[in-house]
């Protein structure tokens, strides 16, 4: 949840904590022995093989993905300590330098199967995985990605694939490290290159993997020549968002295979929604029809931060806020990803004339009105807030019982 730039990254930061064989026995000789029949020898075990990749639209896609899960604060976590700063140079490196290092750094458990399982059971169809893929990465300007690295992001997206969920992976936090401190054409020649590797180690990926290029920032404030992060102007701030997002596209379907038909799903500016709504948003151009998707964040932002949630005009704004991405984008036949949606409302946040007032009747009624519109809403998620990531279950059972339903609602069991 986002007040605006600056608020979102100061909560981000405080809703963070950062810690941020045997020798062989020597050979002897043995008596000569008479050789014994061969014996039959079974097959070898085979790997097993990747699913065959479907080709859907992206409205196929969105409606297949049905409600989604965030695994936030894991394979996006690094040492963020001074990351406001320019002196923040380089990513700081986490304990031993280890995949394991980084994806606990913020106080999440290293994810496992059984917790994958547990958030299909829970009703979800999909999972974010957000990356920060600077993490144990080279500081020589070829922006390689380590390759122990994203074998951990494969094995998370294994364990996705292995309950017939679908699995989002993007750029998360580091494209704020880059797009902070390098020019567009500089950042053009990043991104791709970072695509690039990405889309090609996950060419024959069936297509239950989806891409997604950015997080929030594009868009977002740059460091000056004194070093303070100053905003872009409106100009300049669409002119990188609709720069990168066609990056992006263009990187990814470069590199052939099950990526040149793949669902991809685009970044708003900032993710707002009123921001990427605007005519000024470009949606980019691409080889293939109708495979693209557009993400925004939290359709009732600005009700949250200024504590009217549960009141109507909470009601009111979130349908306001629904009905510009209608307009925008599906009446263009282009999904809507909310990437981000709130997992739970505080009694902080609430209106002093609030007609709703417990969390879960307000979860429902903000995932029941975007899932009735067709979009793609994820519950942004951080350890020990709404899944339960040593029990495999949602904390709440009121909560539970809102995903269950709207999961039967989906599939048309309800």
């Amino acid at each position: 949840m986002k007040k605006s730039v600056k608020a979102f990254i100061l909560g981000a930061v405080m809703m963070i904590s950062c810690g941020c064989g045997a020798a062989s026995p020597a050979q002897t000789s043995a008596p000569e022995q008479t050789a014994a029949p061969a014996a039959e020898t079974e097959p070898a075990e085979k790997e097993p093989e990747t699913p065959a990749f479907v080709s859907l639209t992206a409205s196929e896609v969105a409606k297949n993905m049905g409600i989604g899960l965030n695994l936030g604060n894991t394979m996006e976590a690094y040492e963020a300590t001074g990351c406001e700063k320019i002196t923040f140079e380089w990513i700081p490196v986490v304990g031993n330098n280890t995949p394991t290092d980084y994806e606990t750094c913020w106080g999440a458990p290293v994810t496992s199967q059984a917790l994958v399982d547990g958030i299909k059971a829970a009703g979800f169809n999909t999972v974010r995985i957000p990356v920060f893929w600077g993490n144990m990465m080279k500081n020589d300007g070829t922006w390689t990605i380590d390759p122990d690295y994203i074998a951990r992001v494969k094995e998370i997206v294994d364990y996705c694939m292995n309950d017939d969920l679908y699995a989002v992976v993007n750029i998360h936090h580091f494209d704020e490290f880059i797009i902070r401190r390098n020019t567009l054409e500089d950042c053009s020649d990043i991104f791709g290159t970072l695509w690039t590797q990405i889309a090609e180690y996950f060419r024959d990926y069936p297509e239950t993997l989806v891409f997604e290029g950015f997080n929030e920032y594009l868009g977002g404030d740059r460091f000056n020549a004194n070093g303070d992060l100053v905003p872009q102007s409106k100009s300049d701030a669409y002119l990188s968002t609709n720069t990168l997002n066609q990056v992006f596209v263009n990187s990814v379907r470069a590199t052939g295979g099950n990526n040149a038909e793949r669902v991809l799903i685009v970044s708003g500016y900032w993710t707002n929604i009123d921001n990427t709504t605007s005519d000024r948003f470009i949606m980019p151009t691409d080889t293939v029809s109708d495979r693209l998707m557009v993400s925004v964040h939290y359709v009732d932002n600005t009700m949250y931060w200024t504590n009217r949630i549960g009141s109507q005009d909470w009601i009111d704004y979130t349908d306001a806020q629904i009905a510009l991405l209608d307009r925008a984008f599906t009446s263009r036949g282009i999904p809507v990803f909310l990437g981000e949606t709130t997992s739970g409302y505080p009694k902080s946040n609430y209106a002093s004339n609030a007609i709703y007032t417990d969390s879960s009747e307000c979860v429902e009624i903000v995932l029941d009105k975007l899932t009735d519109h067709g979009f793609v809403p994820v519950i942004w998620d951080t350890t020990g807030h709404f899944y339960d990531r040593d029990n495999y279950r949602i904390y709440k059972d009121s909560d539970a019982a809102v995903i269950a339903r709207i999961a039967a609602k989906l599939s048309g069991a309800d």
